[in-house]
């Protein structure tokens, strides 16, 4: 049967953001199993707990804008994702509990705004507590260039205060975060983990942030998407011609002649031999080779007779 994500929040098609969010609280507060024991309220409550991770995510949504149901179940070609579409076959993990949590920081609604609707009658909870959430910790996450060309993937320990199931004490405990790095990230890029934070009574968890930061490479700088080298030659060699013998990133050997006369701007490019892009992987930019040319320190009174004579 055909899921019409908008009729069971009881919106239009039309509905901004902040609609779907007013429509799931209204309702899942409605159904939810703890206040609603009438036949079907669960079933109702998984339906808007799906209805709501669909249309509150912008890639989902304009999935199924566009192609409905079975387009956002079945997947899209990647080629028609072009407007942010989202491509991967969907499927709702089937928690709805899961989203109530996740919606309203945890299993009390009351806990996380003020509402000026009727008051709710919810498993006896009355009382209203705001609660704000914890400002992000930002780590620095160091990776090498080698870790940027190819993706790679890091464990990383963290420690962090977990509540009780009494809601009042807590203690440490140690949890390992995998974070996915993905080819051609760029320096900055921030990778969050949502609410992973340390957990109090009346808090939100804090967002946990690793900012990228690239280390220096012996023979590569980059620059986007490019990679620059630095060839050290001589001045004959400048004059005369030569070849560049380089290793990639991925262990190949370059050889590139270089023909031409190298002044101290020249540039030799290679196309494609640069860092892959992090949004399309079979893209990369390209390799620059810069030069830096090491004149004689002197020269005899013969070479600078054959110089004059060669360049005339």
């Amino acid at each position: 049967m055909t899921v019409d994500y908008y009729v069971t929040l009881e919106l239009n098609r039309d509905a901004t953001d902040a609609d779907i969010k007013k429509a799931y609280r209204r309702l899942a507060l409605k159904f939810h199993p703890s206040s609603n024991r009438k036949p079907g309220s669960s079933e109702k409550f998984t339906q808007l707990s799906e209805a709501y991770d669909v249309l509150s995510d912008p890639k989902k949504k304009a999935t199924y804008d566009k192609f409905g149901e079975e387009g956002l179940k079945r997947g899209i070609p990647p080629q028609c994702g072009s407007d942010g579409a989202w491509s991967c076959k969907y499927t709702y993990h089937g928690r709805p509990d899961k989203t109530f949590r996740q919606f309203f920081g945890g299993d009390n609604p009351f806990a996380d705004f003020y509402t000026n609707e009727e008051p709710l009658q919810f498993g006896g909870l009355q009382q209203v507590v705001v609660k704000t959430q914890d400002s992000p910790i930002e780590r620095d996450l160091n990776l090498s260039l080698d870790d940027l060309f190819h993706g790679c993937t890091k464990k990383i320990k963290i420690s962090r205060r977990i509540m009780n199931e009494d809601g009042h004490t807590s203690n440490i405990k140690d949890k390992i975060l995998s974070v996915d790095v993905k080819p051609g990230l760029k320096e900055g890029t921030r990778i969050i983990f949502s609410k992973e934070g340390d957990q109090g009574p009346n808090n939100i968890p804090a967002d946990i942030v690793f900012i990228v930061r690239q280390k220096s490479h012996p023979l590569f700088e980059r620059q986007d998407n490019d990679l620059i080298y630095k060839a050290h030659i001589s001045l004959e060699m400048a004059l005369s011609g030569f070849s560049v013998d380089l290793e990639t990133l991925d262990g190949r050997i370059l050889t590139i002649p270089i023909n031409d006369i190298v002044h101290p701007t020249y540039r030799k490019v290679v196309s494609g031999e640069g860092m892959p892009s992090s949004w399309e992987p079979s893209q990369r930019g390209n390799l620059v080779i810069t030069f830096d040319i090491h004149f004689p320190e002197k020269l005899s009174a013969e070479q600078r007779h054959l110089i004059k004579k060669a360049l005339k």
